[in-house]
């Protein structure tokens, strides 16, 4: 009987393995930040590839994923271009379940909760919000 992997590509196109999505996270992290710092100002792909240390490509690649995933990133192209976000100072409240709520903690922990104050201070949320009854 085969034992089903838990973490690692398991087969699933567009799957990495833990060791490589730990730089992954953190990459976007910071480019989600740096957007998030210069909104409404647009950022072009060479600063961002040297803020994160990577090719221009590689931003590309990550913006797409992103986006892909619902992040509010717009692209413009030509003289003046690069990439925004739709940067609100405040979010709405919302609801999550124990079991999104666990996914988040362990996707923080697994990225390491104090590589930035923004992930230190989700993470004390959330677990603050499941410990209060």
């Amino acid at each position: 009987m085969s034992q089903r992997r838990l973490v690692g590509s398991g087969g699933i196109a567009g799957m990495t393995q833990l060791h490589q999505a730990v730089p992954l996270v953190e990459r976007q992290h910071a480019i989600i930040e740096l957007l998030r710092v210069r909104a409404p100002r647009r950022v072009q792909g060479a600063d961002l590839a040297t803020a994160t240390g990577v090719s221009q490509r590689t931003v590309e690649r990550d913006i797409i994923r992103l986006r892909e995933a619902g992040v509010p990133i717009s692209i413009h192209r030509g003289p003046g271009g690069g990439y925004s976000i739709d940067a609100r100072t405040v979010l709405p409240s919302i609801s999550l379940t124990p079991g999104e709520a666990s996914a988040l903690i362990a996707s923080l922990v697994a990225v390491g909760p104090y590589t930035s104050a923004a992930a230190q201070s989700a993470l004390g949320k959330v677990l603050t919000a499941l410990a209060d009854r």
